[in-house]
């Protein structure tokens, strides 16, 4: 048997690790618990299949969640300050929505931000997405790469400065609420780190058309039964009103803002 030590290699990060590794930090010290719930969706699945446009599940969870965030604030407010902590509570929800893309060899993790989806005709709200999925990573992210030329310490307070900030900006900087799924890679991450007072994932529906649906949530400002009873309402949106609009949704027109 060989006695030779394996040899150890060193390479830099690849690129795009900082700013996923600020949010995976900087997590740490929130206290997140998920909350699941087996939801029964196969009249969406049926109303999206039928659609005369194509929209995907992560327009079609959004534009629900945000609708039920439109009646209830705490699902918009965040704890902010440090010294005499206090909620705030944006007036409309922007989404974080965290997008796979190819970058050469490698894959890398975005955030696409995107604004009012409980006011976005479906439609449009998956022009949005497609929009960052297929524009030049220079231009979608543009911000995400200019903070990943910054030093580590210093992403990182600015980062914590906006998480703790009542400006309006910091909703469209890190917004009021994320969403990360796996579905389509027929997997399900039922706990991955967020600097929301929430996030929501999905898994891939089954055969009988349930979706395993979680959202994990900041305990300083959620409890459990909160949570249990959005997602209850989230369900109820998606069978009803989102139903009613995939059934109703027309393509987009040609030249019409994303």
């Amino acid at each position: 048997m060989s006695k030779q030590a394996p040899t150890v290699s060193i390479s830099p990060l690849p690129a795009g690790r900082g700013c996923v590794n600020d949010v995976a930090i900087l997590a740490l010290d929130i206290p997140l618990f998920p909350v699941d719930r087996l939801m029964q969706l196969d009249t969406v699945a049926a109303a999206r299949n039928t659609a005369a446009v194509r929209i995907g599940w992560a327009a079609i969870f959004l534009k629900a969640y945000a609708l039920v965030a439109r009646e209830t604030p705490p699902l918009r407010s965040w704890l902010a300050g440090r010294f005499r902590q206090r909620l705030a509570t944006s007036s409309e929800s922007v989404a974080s929505l965290a997008i796979n893309r190819g970058d050469g060899d490698d894959d890398r993790l975005f955030f696409a931000r995107l604004a009012r989806p409980e006011a976005t005709p479906l439609p449009l709200l998956q022009k949005s997405i497609d929009w960052f999925v297929t524009q030049p990573i220079e231009e979608a992210f543009k911000r995400q790469l200019e903070l990943e030329g910054v030093p580590g310490w210093l992403r990182r307070t600015i980062l914590r400065w906006n998480m703790r900030s009542t400006s309006p900006k910091r909703v469209t900087r890190i917004g009021t609420f994320s969403l990360s799924t796996l579905a389509g890679f027929s997997a399900t991450n039922r706990f991955h780190p967020t600097i929301c007072t929430t996030s929501l994932s999905y898994g891939p529906l089954d055969g009988d058309g349930h979706c395993l649906v979680t959202v994990i949530a900041d305990h300083r400002v959620l409890d459990g039964a909160a949570v249990a009873k959005a997602l209850a309402r989230l369900e109820e949106v998606l069978t009803t009103e989102i139903v009613a609009e995939l059934r109703t949704a027309r393509p987009v027109p040609a030249g019409a803002a994303a």
